[in-house]
């Protein structure tokens, strides 16, 4: 398994960098800044942030002799290889992230719930430290910004609103001819009749203009 090795993280060569979801300074030691790069951990590493479709936290990666011995690594830690990592669990369901760890081959797990985060690497197998608490309520997956309900959409309510008005104008204009035509006894209520046709022709107008401020907002907002 190829590893490069640098004094500080500011020497990795970009070319030499290919995993987009993380960054040299992810990776490095946090008391040196130096840094080694086992090439198949951080595939692996890139292949279970694209599993899990969010971002992963790294706690901890790869740690110089020195800084282990500081912070109480284990002797043989697999943090000085660069081939472990100690990944957050605030923005993941630990279940599901072990699975989807086990999935993309790491095979060694130390669980660390008081502290918040889980330790994996690439083996041997095994396992240690007291499983995380299981979560009353799961993880939703991330999805898009959803549309507004079409129930409730400005956009529908707006437009059947016009509509709806539209259609009612044009139906009290036909009403006001026939009764013209047909029902002269009560000729006084024609007046109103076209009073009524042009509070109508008023609301599809507003219908109208709530339509397009709508669209225009879901428009900025990216929506449409």
């Amino acid at each position: 398994m190829p590893t490069l090795s640098f004094p500080t993280w500011r020497e990795v060569p970009e070319k030499a960098w290919g995993w987009p979801s993380f960054s040299p300074t992810e990776i490095a030691c946090r008391g040196t800044g130096a840094i080694r790069i086992n090439t198949e951990a951080m595939d692996k590493l890139q292949a279970l942030r694209d599993r899990l479709g969010k971002p992963l936290i790294v706690r901890s990666a790869y740690r110089s002799p020195e800084h282990n011995r500081a912070v109480g690594g284990a002797p043989a830690s697999k943090h000085m290889q660069g081939t472990a990592f100690d990944i957050a669990m605030a923005n993941h369901d630990p279940v599901a992230f072990e699975a989807a760890a086990r999935a993309v081959g790491f095979l060694g797990f130390g669980y660390y719930p008081r502290s918040g985060f889980m330790h994996i690497d690439l083996g041997p197998a095994r396992s240690w430290g007291d499983p995380f608490p299981v979560r009353p309520v799961p993880f939703a997956p991330e999805m898009p910004p959803a549309r507004e309900v079409l129930s409730e959409s400005r956009t529908l309510r707006g437009g059947g609103a016009a509509g709806a008005a539209t259609v009612g104008a044009a139906g009290v204009e036909v009403l006001q001819g026939i009764l013209i035509e047909t029902q002269s006894t009560i000729q006084p209520l024609v007046p109103y009749l076209d009073t009524l046709r042009w509070v109508l022709i008023a609301i599809a107008l507003i219908g109208i203009a709530v339509t397009i401020h709508a669209r225009l907002d879901d428009w900025k907002r990216g929506q449409r």
